[in-house]
């Protein structure tokens, strides 16, 4: 028996050959620079605003949708080029593309070019989703542990996004906010190109077969739920990241004005919240991955009550916890396609998802200002807290794990 379960597992090393950890790190640093791509302008709109002549910055948001739309909707062609031509040449068209649509929108003269600049943006964000995290658990032993840092490196660019820009806005101005980020985002593709040797075959011409082999009905079920999850979360995420820096400034009214103080406490929040990705992604490799995932979604509702009623440091707070339980929610989409999607069309897949869910969900940004401006932040919370309550039912449509199952 012993002899048996050591040959196993020397087999499963021989497979099994976790990417370089330079590599690795840049695949992390790239979802990182994602997530901090798509919030720069709802972290400046403010200072955007006022240099275009806005009278309030509600009205500026809608400009963005197209980013958000595009995020989505690009999600698919890139999917499909990361499975048939493979995710190296598809990481290296998002690094080198981020960085120039970066640099153009820099140089956004009015509203209507800022709104370009901002759809290329999305453009080029839509790559990584589909393309760099089934790349990075494509190698993985431990799946779950990966997707859970590689949540962290994401959520610290939602992070860095509130602290780096506020700084830059106070110190340069909002162009500066897209410009040195462009730039750092080309040296990482400088980088990338360098270091990731090439990786073989397309990995719609292979096969690794999922976790779990489920019958086509059941694997349908489990795709329209996992879908219809992420356009759920998606909607918590973008109201969340992309209203709490005006939240925070208004509940914070008469206690702080700095930007750049209110960008750091932001950061604190989304960098705290973050952690929770790390737990959740080992969590996820030991515990039913239903079971864990109702259990986080249930958490965010109290949260997000609390959020729409408090002022000042109990908003800090409880916006902390709301994002403790939202940013902890997202690595279960991923998790789910590793566990139930053969590798050689994952990228299809999480394409196909994202652009359904991000698709829907960019409406959070278009609403999000008119929203707030008709009615209040309270109104928005108590309905994100609705949101969460749609979740959780849609959760429990999930397909237990099967008796017996050994951890991954």
């Amino acid at each position: 028996m012993n002899t048996k379960s050591s040959l196993s597992a020397e087999l499963e090393s021989a497979v099994v050959k976790d990417h370089p950890r330079q590599v690795a790190l840049l695949l992390n640093v790239g979802h990182a620079l994602d997530h901090l791509f798509l919030l720069i302008f709802a972290t400046a709109v403010g200072a955007i605003a006022t240099e275009f002549g806005f009278a309030h910055w509600e009205d500026l948001m809608p400009y963005s949708v197209g980013a958000f739309f595009l995020f989505g909707i690009g999600s698919v062609p890139a999917g499909r080029l990361g499975d048939l031509w493979g995710r190296r040449q598809m990481m290296l068209v998002f690094f080198f593309g981020l960085g120039v649509a970066a640099l153009l929108t820099s140089l956004a003269q009015g509203p209507w070019q800022l709104a370009g600049g901002l759809a290329l943006i999305g453009i080029f964000a839509s790559i990584y989703h589909p393309v760099g995290i089934p790349m990075l658990v494509q190698r993985a032993s431990r799946p779950g542990a990966v997707i859970g840092i590689n949540g962290l490196a994401g959520n610290l660019g939602v992070a860095g996004a509130a602290l780096l820009t506020g700084f830059l806005v106070q110190w340069w101005g909002w162009r500066a906010a897209f410009a040195v980020p462009g730039v750092i985002a080309l040296a990482c593709g400088l980088a990338f190109a360098l270091l990731c040797e090439p990786q073989g075959p397309a990995p719609g011409r292979s096969r690794k077969p999922p976790q779990v082999v489920l019958p086509p009905g059941q694997l349908a079920k489990a795709l329209l739920v996992m879908t219809a999850a992420a356009i759920t979360g998606s909607l918590l995420f973008n109201f969340t990241t992309n209203g709490n820096t005006q939240l925070l400034t208004e509940r914070f009214s008469g206690l702080i004005h700095d930007p750049a103080l209110i960008g750091l406490l932001l950061a604190i929040i989304y960098t705290l919240a973050s952690l929770t990705q790390v737990v959740v992604g080992h969590l996820i490799d030991k515990i039913p991955l239903k079971r864990l995932y109702l259990c986080m979604v249930l958490a965010q509702i109290p949260w997000l009550v609390l959020a729409a009623m408090a002022n000042g440091w109990w908003l800090f707070f409880a916006l902390l916890g709301a994002m403790v339980c939202i940013f902890g929610s997202i690595p279960f989409t991923d998790a789910m396609i590793v566990k139930y999607v053969d590798d050689s069309m994952r990228s299809r897949v999480a394409g196909m998802r994202l652009a359904v869910s991000f698709g829907v969900s960019s409406l959070a940004v278009w609403l999000l200002g008119p929203v707030v401006k008709a009615s209040s932040f309270a109104s928005l919370f108590l309905g994100m807290a609705g949101i969460a309550v749609c979740t959780a039912a849609i959760v429990l449509l999930l397909p237990a794990d099967p008796q017996g199952q050994a951890p991954s």
